[in-house]
């Protein structure tokens, strides 16, 4: 009994962890199409886009926003 607790609570844990990872990438694929006005481009099309532009993006990024070590 105590083992399956310890399963259902570590498959809740994983299960809540996928949905938040789904909910922020439902919301930053929004943002993206909201500020780069990209909502009529395919998932093809908006990868092609984003490979235009992300060695700029890296390279210029605000110190605020980079990854910061750990």
């Amino acid at each position: 009994l105590k083992i399956q607790k310890n399963i259902l609570r570590a498959n809740s844990e994983q299960n809540i962890k996928r949905k938040n990872r789904t909910k922020r990438l439902i919301e930053k694929g929004a943002l993206l199409e909201k500020y780069f006005e990209i909502d009529y481009l395919t998932v093809e099309e908006t990868e092609e886009f984003l490979k235009i532009f992300s060695e700029y993006i890296k390279a210029n990024k605000p110190k605020k926003y980079q990854k910061k070590e750990s």
